[in-house]
């Protein structure tokens, strides 16, 4: 039966359309406020904020911007889920000075609108939009095509994006759309192949608001396959007839797709199902995977915006008369190097002039192996982590993959793995790989994870592309069944002397797998099929590039599971004499990228004891950022070495277990509470619950109640306490802090400041780096100064700050450096620098202010005031600017 509702036919264009519309019964209501929004360039763009009542009472909340005197086409903007109309206001803006009228709202359930979120229903939202043309038809600065029929595109990113390519199906108004990583088909996102996305679903209905906010149809499917773990038919039902693929010989029009490549959520299958489908129709079709997508990444979205109003005025304002171009058919953004001193990410465009699909030009790779056993474990635990949902805003681990660092897990005995033979040239997978492998299950259903992984020469580095993996679900598997895995699409070069590694896993951490224990035996039917599309050429120079930092989760996470899940590559021996000091740099020098002469690092020396708490400063480009990532085992050094308790630190070193690190940028799963999220991230190290030590880390982190409550609540004070405790998890010997009081009041600084000492005050240590001086000042024991990637000065805070025995000498005019230098030499004088307003003199042993004053007026010194120098700052400004 087709439960779709059908579109009037009065949304057809021509005169029969002002009927439907006074039949539509749509009230606008609200007197309507303008504001101009101010810009140092012409034109204004005015908003005009309303509330529009639809047919069913619903109330949403709108704004509409407009421009220049004149009729323009009109488009509509729409948001992304969980978020409102104020989200896109800035591209809003940017639209109307580009031309065109624009029109936001937020969607029934978000922001000031009412009613419930039917996940873009027929009914409901997409009936919505039409409402939404039909008042845009009224207006005297929107340009039509004939009475009631406005020119109008539609674009938006995720809700937003399935909402643009649904008003194409339902309304045939609509001209034009640039849907944004979206979904062809939600049954097939979050039921892939038969098996729950259970942790994308739970960001969905919590970040909704809970289940209460949906309607009860959706909330009723939502529990049902929640509780069982097991897509039925009529929640793939549900879902397919809210998803843009029950319209798909409806959507006409020209359409940019626009997909990202680091996305678990909606990979890029779902845009080539939807290219193919539109293509169908006869509409053009661009496609475009950007570098990001719910998972992290780069959103690109200066140059996308670019991209989408390039294509409205090509298809809403006629402008491929004059030759206005839209981009390549299909293009597709490659990380071109990666600079190991700052972690940026170096991006480039390829192109092809027709999009290639995934399974372009496949190249047969060999993957010799046995037949194997896994194991499903009882309660599928623990799981195997290939992405963590939800934290994708700030990064995500796909990121890390970029970068390549690998942080995907796979427990023995949980696993089948085949392994090709090392490659003898380069080979750029564009698109989906496949393989056809037999199973056979001790239970009816088996549930198996598909990746592949680019294996290092050495064999022990892998890395999983983007962090993506396909999920199947094999029925019928008690009698065995050849099956072939569809593996996730992906744009990924793996280097010649490299191994592709097909693994097939029982568990994810993102899925639901059955509870029962089982045994799946798997065997290869076939070699792995890797689409090439050599069609798809790179540019020849750069683009700019974007900077992808590494978010909390990214960082820590990937530390964690580097070093709990890979064995370490042969490492220097420890060093006994060492063993009980926590941290000893010697020597330590990292170059930038493609230089021989430019150190980011250069001959680093510096030792921390137990119990400090050891404050890094410097100004921006002094190392620091380089020197911790070393430290973390993200990057290695070039020359010298750092040692962790006697033990050379590299990448997967086992001493890095005793390292926590907080790294800026701190993410959660918002609907999750703080210790639901502390208790997730520790599962996911694969470690034993009892060595997470949570309480202790909780009680040192102060949250108390909070922790019962969930993330979406906290303070970003208490986000940040968050993080620490997150990092202190299993209380590891060492733990270093970047920046951990960043956005914080002053409250919650002090707070912080107390976290440091409580932590360190049990033997353990301390390495904070940050820029607030004042607060090092009250919280470091020690301190140590770069400057240009060399030490400045290392030592206690007191002999670097001075506590009696340093004078600030303010002189009426500078001081020029002979007369330094016979300051210096002057008896009791320990040492004097140059300051932008006198002297800074550090006393020896005996030496007085009085006697310095004599000595500095025989040496006729313009001497205006002298006092002790006691503030970090002082000291440090006084360090930087003295260092070579």
């Amino acid at each position: 039966m087709d439960l779709r509702v059908p579109v009037p036919r009065g949304l057809l264009k021509g005169p029969r359309r002002l009927l439907a519309a006074a039949a539509a019964v749509v009230v606008l209501a609200g007197a309507g406020t303008w504001s101009a929004v101010a810009s140092d360039d012409p034109p204004v763009v005015r908003r005009t904020d309303r509330v529009m009542t639809m047919a069913d009472g619903t109330r949403l909340d709108t704004s509409y911007f407009t421009g220049a005197a004149g009729r323009r086409p009109a488009v509509l903007l729409a948001h992304g889920f969980g978020g409102s109309k104020n989200d896109v206001r800035q591209q809003a803006e940017n639209l109307t000075r580009a031309g065109y009228t624009v029109l936001t709202w937020s969607a029934r359930g978000f922001g000031r609108s009412t009613g419930r979120i039917g996940l873009n229903d027929p009914r409901h939202e997409v009936a919505d939009v039409s409402r939404l043309i039909d008042w845009l038809a009224e207006q005297p600065q929107v340009r039509l095509d004939g009475r009631g029929d406005p020119r109008v595109g539609v674009t938006g990113g995720s809700y937003g994006g399935a909402i643009s390519l649904l008003a194409a199906g339902h309304d045939r108004r609509v001209d034009a759309i640039a849907p944004a990583v979206t979904y062809w088909n939600l049954a097939d996102a979050l039921f892939p192949n038969g098996v729950f996305k259970k942790l994308w679903a739970g960001v969905f209905f919590n970040t909704g608001g809970g289940c209460a906010r949906f309607e009860p149809a959706l909330c009723r499917m939502y529990d049902r396959v929640a509780e069982s773990g097991t897509p039925d038919d009529a929640a793939r039902e549900l879902l397919r007839e809210r998803s843009p693929v029950a319209v798909a010989d409806r959507v006409k029009v020209p359409t940019l797709l626009v997909q990202g490549q680091t996305d678990s959520l909606f990979t890029l299958a779902q845009s080539d199902a939807a290219e193919k489908a539109i293509r169908a129709n006869g509409a053009p079709v661009d496609v475009d995977w950007i570098a990001g997508g719910h998972d992290g990444g780069d959103m690109e979205d200066s140059r996308v915006q670019g991209r989408v109003t390039a294509w409205f005025d090509h298809y809403l304002k006629g402008d491929h008369a004059t030759g206005t171009g839209t981009g390549p058919a299909f293009r597709v953004t490659r990380t071109g190097g990666v600079d190991s001193t700052d972690g940026a990410a170096r991006l480039r465009g390829a192109s092809a002039g027709a999009y290639p699909g995934l399974r372009d030009h496949p190249r047969a790779i060999a993957l010799p192996g046995r037949e194997q056993h896994v194991a499903n474990p009882a309660g599928a635990s623990p799981p195997g982590v290939s992405a963590l949902p939800g934290l994708g805003g700030s990064g995500g681990l796909s990121q890390l993959s970029a970068l390549g660092v690998g942080v995907s897990l796979d427990f023995p005995g949980q696993y089948a793995r085949f392994d090709s033979a090392p490659l003898t040239r380069d080979l750029r997978i564009t698109g989906s790989p496949t393989a056809t492998v037999h199973v056979t299950s001790t239970t009816d259903d088996a549930v198996l994870f598909g990746k592949v992984y680019d294996v290092g020469p050495d064999g022990t580095r892998q890395v999983l592309p983007s962090q993506l993996v396909a999920p199947l679900r094999v029925t019928g598997a008690r009698t065995g069944k050849d099956v072939t895995v569809t593996l996730p699409a992906i744009d990924h070069e793996v280097r010649k002397g490299h191994r592709l590694r097909l693994v097939l896993a029982s568990t994810d951490l993102g899925y639901a797998s059955p509870a029962a224990p089982a045994t799946y035996t798997v065997a290869l039917r076939s070699d792995l099929s890797v689409p090439t599309a050599p069609a798809v050429t790179t540019a020849a120079a750069p683009l700019p590039s974007w900077v992808w930092w590494l978010p909390l989760a990214g960082a820590v996470g990937a530390l964690a599971l580097l070093v709990t899940g890979r064995r370490p590559t042969a490492a220097p021996a420890p060093d006994p004499a060492l063993a009980d000091v926590p941290l000893q740099i010697t020597d330590l020098s990292k170059r930038y990228a493609r230089s021989a002469d430019r150190y980011a690092v250069r001959e680093l020396s510096f030792r921390v004891e137990k119990g400090q708490v050891l404050g890094l400063l410097g100004p921006n480009g002094a190392g620091k950022t380089t020197t911790l990532r070393m430290l973390m085992g993200l990057i290695g050094p070039d020359g010298g070495e750092i040692r962790v308790f006697g033990h050379a630190v590299r990448p997967g070193a086992p001493v890095l277990s005793r390292v926590g690190a907080f790294v800026e940028g701190a993410g959660f799963l918002p609907h999750l509470s703080g210790r639901e999220n502390l208790e997730l991230y520790w599962r996911a190290t694969g470690r034993p619950p009892e060595d997470a030590r949570l309480d202790q880390a909780l009680e040192i982190a102060g949250l108390g109640d909070a922790l019962a409550r969930a993330v979406r609540t906290y303070s970003q004070g208490m986000r940040q306490r968050l993080a620490i405790a997150q990092a202190m998890l299993g209380l590891p010997d060492l733990l270093i802090l970047d920046e951990p009081t960043n956005g914080l009041d002053p409250p919650q600084i002090r707070e912080m400041r107390e976290v440091m000492i409580r932590y360190a005050a049990a033997g353990r240590t301390v390495i904070v780096s940050s820029h607030l001086l004042a607060e090092v000042e009250q919280s470091c024991t020690h301190l140590v100064v770069m400057d240009r990637g060399r030490l400045v000065q290392a030592g206690p805070v007191r002999e670097i700050v001075g506590s009696g025995d340093t004078l600030l000498v303010g002189t009426g005019t500078p001081v020029e450096e002979p007369v330094v230098e016979k300051v210096t030499a002057l008896p009791g004088v320990a040492s004097a620098v140059r300051t932008d307003d006198g002297l800074l003199v550090r006393l020896e042993p005996g030496g007085t202010a009085e006697a310095l004053v004599v000595e500095l007026v025989r040496l006729e010194v313009p001497v205006a005031s002298v006092g002790p120098h006691r503030r970090l700052e002082d000291a440090f400004l006084t360090l930087i600017g003295g260092a070579p």
